[in-house]
């Protein structure tokens, strides 16, 4: 039962071995890049969410 469970260890450690060379990791710039546009998108979509919930905090007291 140790002997096959060490096999099986060394067998998954050798794949992923032979997965992570196939990995392309990013370079320096495409990470900024890619980072710069999730924060811009962050602030212009917590600035729209603000304005609607403004909006509709004024709607709803004009009803109310």
């Amino acid at each position: 039962m140790f002997k096959r469970m060490t096999e099986s260890i060394k067998a998954f450690v050798a794949d992923v071995r032979a997965e992570l060379k196939k990995v392309s990791f990013p370079t320096r710039a495409e990470t900024i890049g890619s980072t710069t546009v999730v924060i811009v998108f962050c602030v212009l979509m917590s600035l729209y969410l603000s304005v609607i919930d403004s909006f509709l905090v004024w709607l709803v007291s004009k009803i109310i």
